[in-house]
């Protein structure tokens, strides 16, 4: 099992806050007070997991900058009160920002899972992506 420090745990209870907090305000009808809650906390509790200097060497690395234009870009949308548009930039700015590593949590889940036919669906998956 891997250990966690104390910052990094109560990372991971932010980051699980974040992620009901956007989850609940995409339930009701994009509700831009808990949309901008739940974007807040999932990104402190990332700075608890992995530290200040690497989530920002993470985003501002340079072939991620258009991703993380979008992201912040969403973020900044958002607390403007324009919850389906900022979104939407978001979505696109998290897909671009971690489209590399979805091949490697596909192939993950993959054989994780002992059902057959999603097992098979989700190696694939994580197959086709390349490591470089």
């Amino acid at each position: 099992m891997v250990s966690l420090s104390d910052f990094q745990r109560i990372g991971v209870g932010l980051v699980g806050f974040g992620l009901f907090f956007l989850l609940f305000g995409i339930l009701l009808y994009f509700d831009a007070v808990l949309l901008a809650f739940g974007n807040l906390l999932f990104l402190s509790g990332l700075v608890f997991i992995i530290g200040f200097r690497r989530t920002f060497t993470f985003f501002f690395q340079r072939p991620k900058l258009k991703g993380t234009s979008f992201f912040f870009g969403g973020l900044v949308v958002v607390l403007m009160r324009w919850p389906v548009l900022g979104m939407m930039l978001e979505a696109y700015g998290f897909i671009s920002l971690f489209k590399s590593f979805f091949p490697v949590a596909f192939g993950f889940l993959g054989s994780l899972a002992n059902i057959p036919l999603l097992s098979q669906l989700l190696q694939k998956m994580g197959d086709s992506g390349s490591m470089v």
